[in-house]
């Protein structure tokens, strides 16, 4: 029997900011449940910490550098290309609906910035319009010296929660279900939250939940930025947060927290209600996100030019009642929105698209032995915000190296360096080691077509050839 598949799929959510991942402040009870009674994957990465490139990899089964939307829609002065993906790509979810499943989508869309979800193999589009920047809905909780008054950090929502775009995004999803239900095909249903993307506005009791004074730094937040590529000192002070010290970063924390909670408090409502029809043993339930978010790690806000772990390092779990054995954990590397779309094709036994790009995890939601564990992990990175800056990244058990392709590049030992403070790069490019994994760079990158490591200039530099012929 095919199982139901309940995609859910969150917005700039840290891979250490919930229960189950080892946070020992934020309270999500029903997100551990899914990985508790599921798998847990701890090694996951995404393929680009952006929204756009992320998702719209997730529904192409490629790299961003093959499906062409390198950088966000809707920012910027309008003069780059609107990167929405093309309408041809073999999209997976298609195959779905042609195999008779029942498909929607609800929520947050961000993968074409004019056409909608229908165009891509749902049957159904639900946007549930959520617009937090503009919102009459709140008021001052914290008050903080915010530079930027489009991210009202310290507020609060004003309105009952059960009002409250998590909570309406959840409701709108109990209804498709019952919708579908009502007939005999297998449905495949797509939610995306906007939240835990900022400015983070909770509602009581969320609001209240963390206290600022609570909340202790992170390791990393007393970033110096000695040997560190020059964008990552600029990207604080584009932001305007020089000044800003943990008494304000902790203020943004408790609304981070708390609106995670809050989306947490959702999800336990549409937990519930499949349990209490007695679906939770026919669905197969996804549960990620696009990547992560800086929150102060580094003093940075947000994500964009940098490949720390609090962005690129991302939750993932898979719950399949009767299938996955409750509990497990792989800590294998894992792409998650190259490997997500070859795995339910698998699944279904539903012809693979030639281009795709990612590994099966199939096997190891079987409990069987990864056949072909990656050595590396990666990401990439091609600029637009404050600028077009790239960046490709791999990392390994110990050492974590960035390519930065205009500015110093960054290697840093993950077993004595945890929090990606000291920048061995900047000491000697040219060690032993360094050339090691810019060739390693060179290797991973040009395996998935990646035209910025092939061109030739740059494949001679990440191969140690100095000098032209």
């Amino acid at each position: 029997m095919k199982p139901n598949i309940l995609f859910i799929n969150v917005d700039q959510l840290r891979y250490d900011s919930l229960g189950t991942t080892g946070n020992k402040i934020v309270k999500t009870p029903n997100i551990d449940a899914v990985a508790e009674n599921g798998m847990s994957f701890s090694s996951a990465y995404t393929p680009l910490p952006s929204c756009c490139p992320a998702r719209q990899t997730l529904l192409s089964g490629v790299m961003p550098e093959q499906h062409k939307g390198l950088w966000n829609f809707g920012s910027g002065d309008g003069s780059l290309p609107i990167p929405g993906l093309s309408t041809n790509a073999s999209v997976w979810v298609r195959q779905l609906r042609d195999a008779g499943y029942r498909t929607a989508y609800i929520g947050k869309w961000h993968v074409h910035p004019e056409l909608d979800a229908t165009h891509y193999g749902f049957e159904t589009y639900d946007d549930v319009p959520n617009d937090p920047f503009h919102t009459p809905y709140k008021a001052v909780k914290y008050r903080v010296d915010n530079p930027w008054p489009e991210f009202p950090v310290g507020y609060c929502e004003t309105q009952p929660v059960e009002e409250c775009h998590t909570h309406l995004l959840a409701e709108r999803c109990i209804e498709k279900i019952r919708e579908f239900e009502a007939g005999d095909e297998p449905w495949h249903i797509r939610l995306d939250y906007f939240e835990p993307h900022l400015p983070c506005i909770p509602a009581e009791p969320f609001a209240s939940m963390y206290p600022p004074e609570t909340i202790p730094p992170w390791g990393n937040f007393e970033e110096g930025f000695e040997g560190k590529p020059y964008i990552q000192r600029q990207q604080v002070r584009n932001w305007c947060l020089e000044n800003w010290t943990w008494d304000e970063w902790s203020i943004y924390l408790s609304g981070y927290y708390g609106i995670i909670s809050q989306l947490d408090d959702s999800l336990g409502q549409l937990f519930q209600w499949l349990e209490k029809k007695d679906l939770m043993k026919d669905t197969l339930i996804i549960f990620t996100t696009d990547h992560g978010d800086a929150a102060g790690s580094h003093r940075m806000m947000d994500k964009h030019y940098v490949m720390y772990e609090e962005e690129t390092h991302v939750p993932l779990f898979v719950r399949w009642d009767g299938v996955i054995k409750p509990g497990t954990v792989c800590d294998d590397f894992v792409s998650h929105f190259l490997d997500l779309p070859v795995t339910l094709l698998e699944l279904l036994n539903l012809p693979m698209p030639d281009c795709y790009q990612g590994q099966s995890l199939l096997s190891i939601l079987n409990g069987a032995p990864n056949p072909a564990p990656r050595e590396f992990a990666f990401s990439t990175y091609n600029g637009q915000q404050f600028g077009l800056y790239c960046q490709r990244m791999i990392r390994d058990r110990k050492y974590k190296y960035v390519w930065n392709a205009t500015d110093v590049d960054e290697l840093y030992d993950l077993e004595t360096d945890p929090f990606e403070m000291n920048n061995l790069a900047a000491q000697d490019d040219d060690s032993e080691l360094c050339r090691t994994y810019r060739r390693k760079v060179y290797e991973v990158f040009s395996e998935l077509n990646d035209p910025l490591v092939t061109g030739l200039w740059n494949a001679r530099y990440l191969c140690g050839e100095r000098t032209t012929p």
